[in-house]
């Protein structure tokens, strides 16, 4: 369990991303644009009901306490299928690697900075929408805190905010955290259950990079010291109860709003653990090779004068002396779709076999 900073005293896993100026639950369910085109949405994979971010050819890394996966299932980027074939999480925080049959046409950039406090990031997530608003009373009257967690649609969506600072968790290492703020702009957001594996970008140079993968939310919240409180997006946390442990904590209302905040992996921090399976040799079972025959019905054989370029798909190999027929031996189907002439080769494209 995550302990929060200041009067927080400890945080939920988050398992959507919710807005303070509204509760469409269409707004932000698309591409961003503008300033924040190429901000990650083009990085955001399908992991069952959550996400997961490309950052290799054959690599997406996701939230390591997301329960119900296996080696084997499927993760789907741009509309493909990829079956996973192998998974390695980390010893040392909420991250989770895994490897998959295919190539990615994609994938995203790394922030290795430690810069990131102060500045600007674009979140992702798939769940709740904005539930009932969550009020208290007091000397003033009645005022909203916030809302609570809706339904849970499974949506994908965006959101923005700005690191607030850096949450030094003592099992899991760095967490990048963020205010809900009600003054945060149009975008301002916190996060719910469904987001858990959904990533932050933060920009550097110019580009937009894969700085941190959800991991959890402050809260549960309560109106009374007893009971099983709720879950909920507040900008103002005075007035009601939290649960530290097994008790619930008051937190008093004073006349500055008092945010309540989610919390990201931070990836600078394991940067060379990312590297390290990255670089890791990919076993030749799942690797695409040219396999070549004198007939259609065989004997097919791999072909040790083929180049395979996985990334762009193409097969390049000297001209045969005679007739050959080709075939891709892989962990996937593959088709060859094109067979081109250039500098002398032959040039072999290949796609994916779309799924069912």
């Amino acid at each position: 369990m995550l302990l929060a900073i200041g009067l927080i005293g400890s945080a939920v896993s988050t398992q959507a991303v919710l807005f303070y100026a509204t509760s469409d639950p269409s707004y932000n369910t698309n591409a961003p644009s503008g300033t924040l085109t190429d901000g990650g949405w083009q990085f955001q994979g399908l992991w069952g009901n959550f996400l997961g971010t490309p950052i290799g050819p054959k690599h997406f890394l996701t939230a390591k306490h997301l329960s119900g996966f296996n080696v084997g299932d499927p993760f789907w980027f741009d509309g493909v299928r990829y079956e996973t074939k192998a998974t390695f999480p980390d010893s040392q925080s909420d991250l989770q690697i895994w490897r998959v049959c295919g190539t990615f046409p994609r994938f995203a950039p790394l922030y290795t900075g430690t810069n990131e406090v102060g500045q600007a990031l674009v979140v992702f997530g798939r769940g709740t929408q904005r539930g009932a608003p969550v009020t208290t009373s007091g000397t003033s009257g009645t005022k909203t805190n916030g809302w609570s967690w809706g339904v849970r649609d499974n949506v994908t969506r965006w959101g923005q905010n700005t690191v607030s600072d850096i949450f030094k968790d003592p099992s899991l290492g760095d967490q990048l955290q963020a205010e809900f703020n009600a003054n945060g702009g149009p975008n301002e957001c916190h996060l719910s259950t469904g987001d858990s594996g959904g990533a932050v970008f933060l920009l550097e140079g110019g580009t937009w990079k894969l700085a941190g993968i959800n991991y959890s939310v402050d809260g549960p919240y309560n109106t009374t010291d007893s009971g099983a409180g709720f879950n909920a997006a507040l900008f103002d946390q005075g007035g009601l109860y939290h649960q530290d442990g097994t008790n619930w904590v008051w937190t008093r209302d004073w006349p500055p709003e008092q945010p309540g905040t989610f919390y990201a992996t931070r990836v600078s921090s394991h940067v060379a653990w990312v590297n390290d399976i990255l670089n890791q040799a990919i076993p030749d079972n799942e690797r695409v090779v040219l396999q070549s025959a004198e007939q259609v019905t065989g004997l097919y054989a791999d072909d040790s004068s083929a180049v395979v370029d996985e990334s762009a798909r193409t097969v390049t190999l000297p001209p045969p002396a005679g007739p050959r027929f080709y075939r891709l031996r892989a962990c996937a189907p593959l088709q060859i779709t094109a067979i081109l002439q250039a500098d002398g080769d032959l040039v072999l494209r290949y796609e994916a076999v779309p799924a069912p």
